[in-house]
């Protein structure tokens, strides 16, 4: 796989449903088509809760990676 660059960086760890979403959605509406945004989120809801809602909103989900407890989620601003 290409190397993706990354363009924004958003550290959501310890925030919770459905915040963890609102900023997400906030922070690429500030962003230009195309552009990377790198969104680090806890385990459970986050993950599947954010990943869904993104894809809803049209976003591609580029990568979904767990590391450690928590998991890098990278979005192309599609929109």
């Amino acid at each position: 796989m290409d190397e993706v660059n990354i363009d924004k960086t958003l550290d959501l760890k310890g925030v919770s449903c459905p915040m963890n979403f609102v900023k997400t959605k906030l922070k690429l509406e500030e962003m230009s088509i195309d552009e990377v945004l790198e969104v680090i989120l806890d385990d459970g809801d986050p993950i599947k809760n954010v990943t869904g809602s993104v894809k809803e909103e049209g976003h591609q989900i580029i990568k979904v990676e767990k590391i450690d407890e928590h998991w890098k989620l990278l979005v192309r601003k599609c929109l």
